[in-house]
């Protein structure tokens, strides 16, 4: 019973020195949204409220973190909509559900979930870093496509770009003085099967430079990024590509086997007048038509599945006061019908807890081309956090 109670006391004792932090979120969108089928020129008014508490802790180099959800969706028409039946298709790459079915409400005018979002523990000793639970698994440095992240890609074209899912893995880290470190990562996939990267990083002068790896069952990719200062010129060039050999859906449901090469090269400046500027190209070595990147909607390779060899981005954000800054982002689809995507917004800091977030989402081409086949979306967004 001694030895008990001294385990007991030594768990507490280390509780109550622990660091300990909560943070509380609600994020709400008031969106005039455009239909997600092309062609369809529908647009659905709803109301979108997450709301979102953080949980950290930290002892020594030992840490955790807990993410959860609740999320609603209000509005009749959106909610027996097309486009909202897709949120029943997108899951996580996990062997178990991170978020429940939509429980309806309100006479069937509104919806709700809760989603687990992030649960991971880890230790972090400044030489190794290892991390266990439903975690963001960060490869690449481009800042509008990732080709050579199948963990967690940036979302280009969604309203939050950032919000992924998480992926159930192991990843570990060794710090090899200042300027290498090697990284590994093993993922359970929904139908039980791993998925492993691996891979190291070193600085080389003023350029760091990077090789990983991922393979699973149906992919295998091999991956490089670059990127450093121009003569300390303040111009930051990187470049990021990926091989790529993978098995994919078809519509028909039959697999097929893909190769390609897709890689970006980018270019970063900061104006001393407060305006950030970011140009960014994607090139892809092959294509794929809208069913076949419907049928892949929840595989590994969904972001690298594009319609067009080639595109050009920019990215432009710049501070007017301390409260009020702007952002642009415009990306041009190059394809025998040329089409762009313009994602303007303006954001307003009320304080330090508040913020209003005007936007669009405006698409722009013909409707034979890949963003002018969809509508206009535009949003109001305001955020609650303490």
């Amino acid at each position: 019973m001694g030895v008990i109670r001294f385990i007991l006391f030594s768990l507490i004792s280390s509780l109550l020195c622990a660091d300990v932090g909560w943070r509380v979120e609600n994020s709400n969108f008031l969106l005039s949204q455009a239909s997600l089928l092309p062609g369809e020129d529908t647009k659905y008014t709803y109301d979108y409220d997450r709301f979102r508490l953080r949980g950290d802790w930290k002892e020594a180099s030992f840490f955790a973190t807990g993410i959860g959800d609740v999320v609603n969706y209000i509005g009749a028409s959106y909610i027996d909509s097309p486009s909202f039946s897709y949120l029943d298709v997108l899951n996580s790459d996990t062997t178990f559900a991170t978020q429940s079915l939509f429980h309806s409400y309100a006479n069937d005018k509104a919806a709700i979930r809760a989603r687990l979002y992030r649960l991971y523990g880890g230790y972090d000793d400044g030489r190794n870093r290892i991390v266990v639970g439903l975690q963001n698994i960060t490869m690449g440095i481009g800042h509008i496509w990732t080709p050579s992240n199948l963990f967690n890609p940036i979302n280009t074209y969604a309203l939050e770009p950032d919000e992924t899912y998480g992926v159930a893995a192991i990843t570990g880290t060794h710090y090899i003085g200042e300027q290498s470190q090697l990284y590994a990562a093993m993922s359970r996939r929904r139908d039980g099967s791993f998925k492993y990267a691996g891979g190291g990083k070193t600085t080389v002068g003023m350029i760091e430079v990077a090789l990983n790896g991922i393979r699973s069952k149906d992919t295998k990719m091999l991956g490089y990024t670059i990127e450093g200062d121009l003569s300390n010129t303040g111009i930051e060039l990187r470049s990021e590509g990926a091989w790529i050999k993978a098995t994919i859906d078809t519509p028909a449901g039959l697999p097929d086997e893909k190769e390609f090469f897709q890689g970006i090269i980018g270019v970063d400046y900061a104006f001393r007048q407060g305006l950030d500027l970011t140009v960014e190209a994607l090139y892809s070595s092959d294509t794929f038509t809208y069913t076949e990147i419907l049928a892949n909607l929840n595989g590994e390779l969904r972001n690298d599945l594009v319609m067009s060899h080639f595109y050009m981005g920019t990215m432009l954000s710049y501070d007017f006061t301390i409260y009020l800054s702007g952002s642009l982002l415009y990306i041009e689809s190059f394809n025998d019908e040329n089409s762009c995507f313009v994602a303007p917004s303006v954001t307003y800091t009320i304080n330090d807890n508040n913020t209003l977030m005007l936007g669009a989402q405006i698409n722009s081409g013909t409707s034979d081309s890949e963003f002018g086949a969809y509508g206009n979306s535009y949003y109001l967004k305001y955020v609650l956090s303490f």
